[in-house]
């Protein structure tokens, strides 16, 4: 088993000012906007993203969220171990808003297609945007692309993305491992 690095922290950090910039420019003042991380590994993603904004470009309120789509997959029940749901943390409705789903990776597209089902119980947004740091373009099994992505990456099958971060594993970085 082999990695290689594909982003190191530097470009991490690179690729999420511009995503930031990227969500302000279509979003404003993020008045009628929410983001959504999906839990867990979207959160991480998703609470930085924020952090950016407040921080370096002066949104002044953003709606954060963590959104757990555990039992919303269509292979929860397959795998020989129980899966843990991680928690949902959504204090508001998105009745109306725009919602942005954030993800680390866009793998096959059943993590989002579960997303969507999930947050259907939490209102009737007006409008459903994607952001991903890492878009593994060749495959995906259902026809979802990302409206923001960090980076495109041409990975066959046998290979696996793997995100790091610091607020989990101590580090930012991200590695393609061939198995």
């Amino acid at each position: 088993m082999s990695q290689k690095v594909l982003l190191s922290s530097k470009e991490i950090h690179i690729i999420l000012h511009r995503l930031a910039c990227q969500l302000l420019e279509n979003h404003l003042d993020f008045s009628n906007t929410v983001l959504i991380g999906l839990q867990p590994r979207g959160s991480f993603l998703a609470t930085r993203l924020t952090k950016i904004l407040k921080e370096d470009y002066k949104v002044k309120q953003i709606n954060l969220g963590l959104l757990d789509i555990t039992f919303y997959r269509d292979d929860f029940r397959r795998g020989d171990k129980p899966l843990e749901a991680s928690s949902t943390q959504l204090d508001f409705l998105v009745e109306g808003k725009k919602v942005v789903l954030i993800d680390d990776v866009l793998y096959t597209g059943r993590s989002i297609r579960a997303a969507l089902t999930a947050i259907q119980s939490f209102g009737r947004p007006k409008e459903i945007e994607l952001l991903t740091l890492i878009d593994r373009r060749f495959s995906r099994h259902l026809p979802i692309q990302p409206n923001y992505r960090g980076r495109q990456v041409d990975a066959i099958n046998e290979e696996k993305v793997k995100v790091l971060w610091e607020e989990n594993d101590g580090k930012d970085v991200i590695y393609l491992i061939d198995r």
